[in-house]
């Protein structure tokens, strides 16, 4: 991924000779105004609970300066760091160049225009180490934004959570916090993003959910509009199928194949019935639709089977399961 990362300053940095305890991950896109307010909250908070931290920002291709904010975030904490892409490549790229860049062991994750509450940070690291769960996630129950986007999401998150069988109430909140081992078994991509509670459901981490403390947005404007939602279950569709069916597409497409296949034939016997029974069937449309549905039936049966011998080819035992302990 096409990225300009901020170079290292020769002078010594404190917190360069040892791994840092969390590190916060800010993807940003013009939120030059919200950069040395959130560096400071976070960094006061996590200095109040004794742990060496590092803050990741993410300048997603902003073009009101905020990269020049960081910089001089950097300048007052050395614990800041930046990459920069070259142009607009959405959240997740942005969050997977964030967990690439930082070494904590513990990640969180933040939007950077300050409607999330850093003062959440210590209850969200409570939660991830005192109940032992790898995945925290962040629940804005009394969210305030305008109603035109507090409703649809409401109506996205309640069918999510009902396909995916994963109870979290909120999938959008950018507010997280990771073991290290989530963000490294889960591949992000497109807009999957919203979506890592069911990816690291699927591979068995533990996820638990914390409701938050939400504000109105204090500079810039949102940067979603309405195509997230179609976008959102577009890409709702595509985890199903991947973290059901990536290992088995035959158990999908098969039932599909003979489906259609059942039906088309059972069409078709009954019009074989009504032939030796001596009726035309030169104006049944009937036979037409038949003669189809076994056709649909076999190429969806023959693209189970294709997909069936590509993971034969491509299979490699870690990717089938997570391992959480070895004991040798």
């Amino acid at each position: 991924m096409p990225a300009e990362t901020l170079s290292s300053d020769p002078q010594p940095v404190a917190q360069a000779a040892t791994v840092p305890d969390v590190a916060v991950i800010v993807p940003v896109l013009n939120e030059a105004d919200s950069v040395h307010e959130l560096c400071e909250r976070v960094a006061e908070v996590l200095r109040g609970l004794g742990r060496s931290y590092e803050i990741v920002f993410v300048d997603d291709g902003s073009t009101d300066g905020t990269s020049e904010r960081v910089r001089d975030a950097r300048e007052r904490d050395r614990a800041v760091k930046l990459v920069r892409f070259r142009r607009n490549f959405g959240k997740a790229a942005a969050l997977v160049a964030g967990f690439e860049a930082s070494v904590a062991p513990i990640l969180i994750t933040i939007d950077g225009d300050l409607q999330d509450d850093p003062e959440e940070i210590p209850r969200f690291l409570e939660m991830l180490e005192g109940e032992g769960l790898d995945l925290v996630s962040g629940w804005k129950q009394n969210r305030q934004d305008p109603i035109s986007k507090r409703w649809p999401s409401k109506l996205f998150n309640w069918v999510t959570r009902r396909l995916a069988q994963v109870e979290v109430h909120d999938f959008n909140c950018g507010f997280k916090a990771y073991r290290r081992e989530v963000v490294e078994e889960i591949a992000l991509y497109g807009e999957l993003h919203r979506y890592i509670p069911v990816l690291a459901s699927r591979r068995g981490f533990s996820v638990g959910e914390l409701p938050v403390r939400h504000h109105r947005r204090k500079h810039g404007r949102s940067k979603y509009g309405w195509d997230r939602f179609y976008k959102g279950l577009l890409d709702l569709i595509t985890v199903l199928f991947i973290t059901k069916y990536t290992r088995r597409p035959l158990h999908l497409f098969g039932v599909l194949g003979l489906v259609a296949l059942g039906v088309g034939f059972c069409i078709n016997l009954y019009l074989a019935v009504l032939w030796v029974g001596g009726e035309s069937l030169s104006n049944r449309p009937l036979l037409l639709l038949g003669v189809l549905l076994m056709l649909l039936g076999i190429q969806v049966l023959t693209t189970g089977l294709v997909g069936e011998m590509i993971t034969f080819k491509s299979f490699r035992g870690s990717d089938s399961y997570s391992v959480k302990e070895r004991l040798e």
